[in-house]
């Protein structure tokens, strides 16, 4: 049974009619990884946006939502789950407390320490967010089956462990 065809296969059938010699298996896997990045980028980019939100916003506040009860973690645990340097992370703390969307706070365990804690309209914000994500990358699977999401889940997880490491 012939499958459809996407821009990838012809990019693929013509650089194999050029060069024969090749193996070009590999584009065919993250030609594709890169063109569905895209297509993601732009619905997490329009679900922020429609929350009010930029997406180094959604990093920070997303992390601080997951921590759970009461939504605060210490500036250094937000650079473990941010992954971005001591500055810039100074720098979106205040740029989120002067929107009012997180609150700094003396650590009780330790008085020269603060914690950074989520503000309930910093909370309506990432919630109306993760919602609207989850809805849009959902349509984006909408072709997929549950299993066929699992199983690709699967085989995505594995080739990013190499890179997690």
């Amino acid at each position: 049974m012939p499958h459809e065809s996407d821009e990838v296969d012809r990019i693929v059938e013509a650089w194999t009619r050029q060069r024969p010699d090749l193996d070009f298996s590999p584009l065919e896997v993250l030609s594709r990884v890169d063109r569905l990045s895209r297509h993601l980028d732009r619905a997490r980019k329009d679900a922020f946006r429609r929350s009010d939100l930029e997406s180094w916003e959604w990093d920070v506040l997303s992390a601080l939502r997951r921590a759970g009860e009461p939504f605060q973690l210490s500036p250094k645990q937000l650079l473990q789950q941010t992954l971005v340097s001591s500055g810039t992370m100074t720098n979106r703390i205040d740029r989120l407390v002067a929107r009012r969307l997180v609150r700094r706070e003396a650590d009780p365990g330790d008085g020269r320490s603060v914690l950074v804690t989520l503000t309930e309209d910093g909370q309506l914000r990432v919630d109306a967010a993760i919602t609207r994500l989850v809805d849009a990358e959902a349509v984006l699977l909408g072709a997929v089956s549950r299993g066929d999401r699992e199983r690709l889940a699967g085989l995505l997880r594995k080739l990013s462990l190499g890179f997690d490491a």
